[in-house]
């Protein structure tokens, strides 16, 4: 029996990766640079070290990731305060407040980010518990974000289902011993998925009860 919905943020409640890697794409074609999606995946709901060095092996020019990071965040804050929730994202929190489910979010990305948005969506409210990079040593792909997740929570990790987008996010929910079901955005969508438990196009593909009776069919 599925207690518990785990939701990760960026990406997946609101489509904030698209954002980000149009922006990285944008500032680096002034330095003559071409980001492809191939490139910047990896760092999809993770840490942005491995790309921060990409950056700087790809320009030769150390500490320049850096620089271009200040510039991409400073695009970031007027792009992503247009942006709305990704359809499906408020019908599945209502409805797993009907159920009676414990909601949860696990997110690599810092407390002051989500805390904003979530509060910008009317969202804040549905979860009950909330981890974020501040929160663990280790953000995605490690577990150690949904472990504490299902630690506060006090159930097992196979009465929880994780909603993720990136590869990061899945390999950290199935890592912790999650059902997860996946949702991709437009950037993470050609991602080599694999041992997922379902995968969706988007929330209003199904509803959330039905990816549950789903979920614990397989089981």
């Amino acid at each position: 029996m599925i207690k518990a919905v785990v939701f990760d943020f960026d990406g997946l409640i609101l489509d904030t990766e698209t954002v980000w890697f149009e922006c990285y794409k944008k500032v680096l074609a002034r330095y003559r640079l071409e980001l492809t999606l191939e490139q910047f995946a990896p760092s999809i709901g993770t840490h942005n070290d491995d790309f921060r060095n990409y950056i700087e092996r790809e320009l030769k020019e150390p500490g320049i990731g850096r620089t271009i990071e200040q510039e991409v965040s400073a695009m970031i804050p007027g792009r992503v305060d247009m942006l709305q929730a990704r359809a499906g994202v408020q019908s599945y929190l209502e409805e797993a407040k009907g159920l009676g489910l414990r909601i949860a979010l696990a997110t690599s990305s810092d407390r002051k980010w989500i805390e904003y948005y979530l509060q910008r969506l009317e969202l804040r409210d549905y979860f009950e518990v909330i981890k974020t990079s501040d929160d663990v040593s280790a953000v995605k792909p490690d577990p150690e974000l949904y472990l504490r997740v299902i630690d506060e929570l006090r159930i097992p990790a196979h009465e929880a289902v994780a909603f993720e987008d990136s590869l990061n996010g899945l390999r950290a929910a199935k890592g912790a011993g999650l059902h997860c079901t996946i949702v991709p955005n437009p950037v993470t969508s050609f991602l080599p998925f694999e041992h997922y438990d379902l995968r969706l196009a988007s929330m209003e593909e199904m509803s959330l009860l039905d990816v549950l009776t789903r979920l614990q069919f397989q089981a």
